[in-house]
C-alpha cells in the first residue's frame, strides 16, 4: 500500500513544477583512489543543486528508488565490502513518500567509495549507476549514468596509472599533466581531453595457471591523423626476460613479427611500419647455427609497431592477424596468431553460433567505434518507395480508439462501485437546490473538473515519463513483474481484505476549499470525489494507465479522458434531468459483488503483465496453456461467485438469486467454456487456434509446452542459425542480415516484421491474419519473412554504441529497436515492410490494420511489382 501512496503522491504533486525544460539538479563525477598495491576505491561523486536530495543505496525500496550500482563487467576485479557513504545525510520520515529514508542534502557532495581488490588489471570495470532525485515538490524519474574504470595495479607510487571512461566521455588515457597523484590513497582525479583512439583490443584472457605461459600480451589501437588517416599502433607488453623478433628478421633462424591483412580492400599501407622498444641487433647464442644476426626486442619497454594508413572506403572492414614468436634464455614458443579488427566497415563473419546476439556483426562501425545502422538505400526509398502499395503512414489511430474505449468501461465499472454510485443522488441534490438553469449548469462545471483532474493526471505521467520511457515501460520486465503484483495487490482491495486510501488530511483540505462555494468551490468538490472514492477507482485508475503505456506519448492523456468522461457524465446528465435520479436502483449489497467481480478480472489482468516479462526474458514459466487454463479458472471462480458458492468479507448473504446476477453468472460460465476451445489444434498449422478474444492478451499459441515447433531446413539452419519457425510455423529469420543473405541466395524479397514479445497488436495480426492459407503461403513461400523483436532481453555479445544520440545497444532488442529508428524513423510495432533483397523499399510500411483481404492486397501488390521489375 505504502508503494502505491508513493507512487500517487509523486504524480499529484509533480503537477505543481510543470516544466518543458530538463531539469538536471544532479551532476555525476566518477573517480579512483589507490588504497594498496592491488586495493582501489572507485569513488562516485554527485553535486546536488540547492533543494534537492539524493537517495543512499541502503535506503527502503518502499518510497523512493535508491541509488544503485549495477557492475555489468568485473572479471579482473573482487568488490571488498559495501560501498560507504559521505554527504549531508539526513534519516526519517520523509512527508512525500510516507515512509523513513535515508537521503543526502544538497549542502555537501554525496560520495559513494566502493572497495575492489584488483586480480587482473587488463580487464575494465564497467556498469552504471542508477539515482532518483526529489525536491519539496517533485521527483525526477530514475537515471542510468554510465561508468568504466581501467584501474592499473603498481608497486610504486610512480608507476601507478588510472584510466577512466566516464559518461560524458568515450575514451581516457591519462598523461603527466591529467593525473595528479600524490601519496598513497590520495585521488587521482582524470581529464576528460580525448587523446587517442577508443578502440582497444586486448590479447590476455586474464588467466593464470602454472602450465600455460603467456609472457606477451598485444593492444591494438588506432589514433585519427587527419579526416582520412589513421595511425595504427600494435603495442606487445614483454614480460621480463623474454623478447620477441622484429618485422625485419631475416628468414632461416626465430619466426619475425609479421601483420596479415585479410580484410583490406578500403584501406592504402602508408610507408613502411615503424618498430620502437628495447631493441638489440646481432649475434644471439640460441640461434647461432641457424643465422649470424639476430634483430629483436626485449623486456624493460613496451614493443610497438605502428603503421600509417589511408581509408579510401570507411564501409570497408580492416581486419587481419598479427603473428609473433617469443622467447627467453632457454626455450621458445611457438608462433602465435591474434587477431585484430579496428572497426571500420561490416565484420565479416561471426563465430556465434546463436545467429542472433552476435554485437556488430554485419553492422557498419565508423572510425570512433560507435555503430551506424543506416542503410542509405533504405533510408532513401523508405521516403518515396518504388510503388504506391500500402499505407504512406505506418501508424494506426485504432489502437488509440481501443484505450478511449477501455478507459470509457473502466469510468463507467467505477461508477458502480459503493464508493461512487451513492455520491450521484447526494451531489445532484446539492446541485438541484438552486434554480433549474444555475443547477444544469453546476452540473456541468462539475463533471467537466473531473475530467480537468484526471487528464492532468495523464498529462504528468506522459511529461514525467516521455512516449521512449512508456514504450519502454511497457516491455521491461521489471515494471510488468512490479504490475503483476500491484495488479494483485489491488484485486486483494477490491475482495475486501483490506482497504486503499489516500492520506485523510488531503481529502479534508479539499473538502475546506470546497466550502468556498463558485468555481472553485465547484471544483474542490469533484477534487473530494476523485480522493475519497480512491479506494474503489485507484487499481481501475491504476489498471488503465498500465495498458496506457503501450498508446506512446498520448496513451494517458486518451485513456484518462475516456475514464473521467465515462465518470463525469452521470452527474451532469442528472443535473440537467433531475428527475432520472428515481429510475437509479438503490445503493446496496450489488456494489460490492461489483467490486469482487473487478477483484477476479484484476488477477486475470495480473498474469498478462507475469507474461509479458516472462516473454521478454525467455523465462519459460507461463506458456500458452498455463495462460488459457489461469483465464478459465478465473472465468469459473467469477460464475462460482456470482452463483452464490463462494462469498468475501464485506458480502452480504445472497438469499435470492437475481436476474442480471444469473445472466452475469451465466455469461461467465459460457466464457470459460469459449475459452476452453482455445486448447484445440489446427491441423494446417499444427499448433492451437488462437481465440479471437485473447489474441493479442495470451502468450503466442507458438509459445506451448506440449506441441512441438515445425521442422526447419538443417542445412539452412547450419548456415543461418537465427533460421527458424515463427508464428504459425511459419519460416523465418530473427536477424537482419542473416535473412538479407539468404533473400540475396534465392532471389526473394525481404519482408520485414518489426515486432515485440510484448506487443498485442502484433499477436492480433499473427493470430487472426497470418492463420489464413494464402496469406501463409505467401509469407512462407513467395518471400523471406524476417521478423526483429524490438523488446528481447537477450544480451549481445558485446555492448556497443550507436551514432544514434550515442545510445547503448547491450540486448538483441536494442539492437533492432536501433535498426527500425534510424532507417525507418518509427518506434512503433507491428511495422511491415517489403523490400528487395538489394535493401530498397517495395511498399509503404503497414502497422498494425486489421482485415485478412487488404493484409494479402498489400502483399500481392509488393510481390507483382518484385516480379515485374
Amino acid at each position: 500500500m505504502k508503494i502505491l501512496q508513493s507512487f500517487l503522491v509523486l504524480l499529484m504533486i509533480a503537477s505543481t513544477s510543470l516544466t518543458a525544460q530538463i531539469l538536471e539538479p544532479v551532476k555525476w563525477k566518477f573517480s579512483t583512489e589507490e588504497v594498496s598495491n592491488n586495493e582501489h576505491n572507485l569513488v562516485f561523486t554527485a553535486s546536488i543543486d540547492k533543494g534537492w536530495t539524493v537517495y543512499s543505496q541502503f535506503t527502503s525500496d518502499d518510497g523512493p528508488v535508491p541509488t544503485l550500482l549495477t557492475y555489468e563487467s568485473k572479471d579482473g576485479a573482487e568488490l571488498v565490502g559495501k560501498g560507504v557513504e559521505t554527504g549531508h545525510k539526513k534519516e526519517g520520515l520523509d512527508k512525500l513518500f510516507d515512509v523513513n529514508v535515508i537521503k543526502f542534502l544538497a549542502d555537501e557532495k554525496f560520495v559513494i567509495k566502493q572497495k575492489v581488490e584488483v586480480s587482473d588489471d587488463s580487464k575494465a570495470i564497467s556498469g552504471y549507476l542508477t539515482f532518483m532525485t526529489c525536491n519539496d515538490k517533485t521527483c525526477l524519474p530514475p537515471t542510468d549514468i554510465d561508468f568504466t574504470f581501467i584501474l592499473k595495479n603498481s608497486v610504486t607510487e610512480s608507476d601507478s596509472t588510472t584510466s577512466l571512461v566516464s559518461s560524458n566521455s568515450v575514451a581516457t588515457v591519462p598523461n603527466d599533466d591529467q593525473r595528479k597523484v600524490s601519496g598513497q590513497g590520495k585521488n587521482k582525479e582524470v581529464s576528460e581531453n580525448l587523446s587517442i583512439s577508443t578502440f582497444t583490443m586486448d590479447s590476455s584472457d586474464g588467466q593464470e595457471s602454472s602450465g600455460f605461459l603467456e609472457p606477451v600480451k598485444w593492444k591494438m589501437d588506432k589514433k585519427k591523423l587527419s579526416e582520412d588517416e589513421f595511425e595504427l599502433t600494435y603495442t606487445g607488453s614483454i614480460d621480463k626476460g623474454w623478447a620477441v623478433y622484429s618485422l625485419y628478421m631475416e628468414e632461416g633462424g626465430p619466426v619475425p613479427t609479421t601483420i596479415t591483412y585479410e580484410n583490406a580492400e578500403g584501406t592504402e599501407l602508408i610507408g613502411k611500419a615503424v618498430e620502437s622498444g628495447n631493441r638489440k641487433e646481432g649475434f644471439d647464442k640460441m640461434w647461432k647455427d641457424e643465422v649470424d644476426n639476430v634483430i629483436k626486442f626485449k623486456s624493460g619497454e613496451d614493443y610497438i609497431i605502428t603503421q600509417k594508413v589511408k581509408i579510401t572506403d570507411p564501409s570497408k572492414p580492416l581486419t587481419g592477424y598479427l603473428t609473433f614468436m617469443t622467447c627467453n634464455d632457454i626455450t621458445c614458443l611457438p608462433p602465435t596468431d591474434i587477431d585484430f579488427d579496428f572497426g571500420f566497415g561490416a565484420v565479416a563473419n561471426s563465430t556465434n553460433t546463436s545467429g542472433v546476439a552476435s554485437g556488430i556483426v554485419g553492422m557498419k562501425v565508423n572510425a570512433d567505434g560507435k555503430v551506424d545502422q543506416r542503410i542509405a538505400t533504405i533510408v532513401e526509398t523508405y521516403k518515396t518507395p518504388l510503388s504506391d502499395c500500402g499505407q504512406t503512414e505506418g501508424a494506426n489511430d485504432s489502437s488509440l480508439i481501443w484505450l478511449l474505449i477501455a478507459g470509457m468501461l473502466g469510468g463507467f465499472a467505477a461508477l458502480l462501485t459503493p464508493c461512487v454510485f451513492p455520491m450521484i443522488p447526494i451531489t445532484v441534490s446539492f446541485f438541484t437546490k438552486d434554480t433549474k438553469r444555475k443547477g444544469w449548469m453546476n452540473g456541468l462545471i462539475y463533471g467537466a473538473s473531473i475530467i480537468v483532474i484526471y487528464v492532468v493526471l495523464g498529462l504528468i505521467i506522459t511529461i514525467t515519463l516521455g512516449p521512449e520511457a512508456l514504450q519502454a515501460l511497457s516491455t521491461n520486465w521489471i515494471a510488468n513483474t512490479a504490475f503483476f503484483l500491484i495488479f494483485l495487490f489491488f484485486a486483494g482491495s477490491f475482495f475486501g481484505y483490506y482497504e486503499l486510501t489516500l492520506p485523510s488530511s488531503w481529502s479534508t483540505k479539499s473538502d475546506r476549499m470546497a466550502d468556498k462555494g463558485g468555481l472553485i468551490g465547484i471544483f474542490f468538490m469533484a477534487a473530494t470525489l476523485a480522493l475519497v472514492s480512491f479506494s474503489c477507482t485507484g487499481p481501475i485508475v491504476g489498471s488503465a494507465l498500465v495498458a496506457a503505456a503501450k498508446g506512446g506519448f498520448v496513451g494517458p492523456l486518451v485513456v484518462m479522458f475516456g475514464f473521467s468522461f465515462a465518470l463525469a457524465l452521470p452527474f451532469g446528465l442528472f443535473a440537467a434531468f433531475p428527475s432520472w435520479l428515481n429510475s437509479l436502483p438503490r445503493s446496496g449489497g450489488w456494489m460490492n459483488s461489483v467490486k469482487v467481480v473487478l477483484g477476479f478480472l484484476e488477477v486475470g489482468f495480473a498474469f498478462k503483465f507475469l507474461s509479458t516479462a516472462d516473454l521478454t526474458q525467455h523465462w519459460g514459466i507461463l506458456k500458452y496453456e498455463t495462460f488459457m487454463f489461469i483465464l478459465v479458472t478465473v472465468c469459473l471462480l467469477i460464475a462460482a461467485y456470482l452463483f452464490g458458492f463462494i462469498s468475501f468479507p464485506h458480502d452480504s448473504p445472497v438469499k435470492k438469486l437475481s436476474i442480471p446476477r444469473k445472466t452475469l453468472a451465466t455469461a461467465f460460465t459460457a466464457l470459460a467454456i469459449y475459452l476452453g476451445f482455445g486448447f484445440s489444434v489446427n491441423q494446417d498449422t499444427g499448433i492451437y487456434n488462437s481465440l479471437w478474444l485473447t489474441s493479442g492478451f495470451s502468450p503466442p499459441v507458438m509459445y506451448n509446452m506440449f506441441l512441438e515447433k515445425g521442422k526447419v531446413d538443417p542445412e539452412i539452419k547450419e548456415r543461418y542459425p537465427s533460421f527458424t519457425k515463427c508464428a504459425n510455423n511459419i519460416d523465418c529469420f530473427k536477424d537482419y542480415y542473416e535473412g538479407l543473405a539468404y533473400a540475396k541466395e534465392v532471389n526473394k524479397p525481404v519482408f520485414l516484421d518489426f515486432t515485440g514479445h510484448g506487443c498485442q497488436n502484433c499477436r492480433r495480426t499473427e493470430d487472426n491474419i497470418w492463420v489464413d492459407d494464402k496469406v501463409r503461403t505467401t509469407l512462407n513461400d513467395d518471400v523471406v519473412l524476417v521478423s526483429l523483436y524490438t523488446d528481447d532481453k537477450e544480451k549481445l555479445e558485446q555492448t556497443i554504441v550507436s551514432v544514434r544520440k550515442d545510445t547503448k545497444l547491450r540486448n538483441v532488442g536494442n539492437k533492432w529497436a536501433d535498426f527500425q529508428v534510424v532507417n525507418f524513423a518509427q518506434n512503433s510495432q507491428p511495422l511491415y515492410i517489403m523490400m528487395t533483397n538489394n535493401e530498397k523499399v517495395i511498399t509503404h510500411p503497414r502497422g498494425y490494420e486489421g482485415g485478412i483481404k487488404s493484409y494479402q492486397e498489400y502483399l500481392d501488390c509488393g510481390l507483382d511489382y518484385y516480379k515485374k521489375k
